[in-house]
């Protein structure tokens, strides 16, 4: 029970982190309400499902060819800031008592969490990098079987996280006044913007080195 509890933690580890996942759940739950915020997280779990089963099946060499390693960064950088100019742009005509301004639909909200895990390559690291050696230890030590119940303990830590993040962003849309509400999408976008010029920058330093 104590190792299945700590492959729980590990999921809650890998989705607690402040990251662009977690500020779009924020954006989205405070401007739409808990639906699309989960929506925004089960994008994103997906997202993380796809590369548990590269890890599996052995992709670990292909994502660590720098031309590859390349291309993710920069999609990446576009993917958080367009979501980000997004945030911000639309911020001063956003209001508490017209919550349907702009609702993004539910595809889209998951779409916006999918594509922002799977071109995070913070995100490959962890999968194909520190869960590839777990996954080689788990199957060593405790066998197969084992392993499938372990992989589904990490994704009850990440829905918990989900279902967390999305409760408050559409909790504190409760209290929210207009002028804080454009405060909080604007610093929001400038979270996003800000990740994915990192991101930028990375795939620049791949280029030049």
């Amino acid at each position: 029970m104590s190792v299945l509890l700590g492959y729980i933690f590990l999921g809650l580890s890998l989705a607690a982190p402040i990251g662009p996942v977690n500020a779009a759940q924020l954006d989205r739950g405070i401007k739409s309400g808990f639906l699309h915020a989960w929506l925004v997280g089960l994008g994103a779990t997906v997202a993380d499902a796809i590369y548990m089963l590269l890890v599996f099946v052995g992709i670990v060499q292909f994502i660590e060819v720098p031309i590859i390693q390349t291309f993710l960064w920069i999609f990446g950088f576009f993917v958080l800031v367009y979501t980000g100019i997004e945030s911000i742009s639309g911020a001063g005509r956003m209001s508490i008592n017209s919550r349907k301004y702009k609702q993004d639909s539910k595809i889209k909200s998951f779409f916006s969490g999918f594509f922002m895990s799977l071109f995070n390559p913070l995100t490959i690291l962890f999968w194909l990098g520190i869960f590839g050696s777990i996954l080689a230890k788990t199957v060593t030590t405790y066998g197969t079987n084992q392993l499938i119940i372990y992989c589904a303990a990490i994704f009850i830590g990440i829905t918990v996280w989900d279902i967390t993040m999305a409760a408050l962003a559409s909790t504190m849309r409760k209290f929210l006044t207009n002028r804080l509400l454009t405060i909080i999408s604007i610093v929001s976008g400038f979270s996003l913007i800000g990740f994915g010029v990192y991101f930028g920058i990375q795939a620049l330093l791949i280029l030049v080195s």
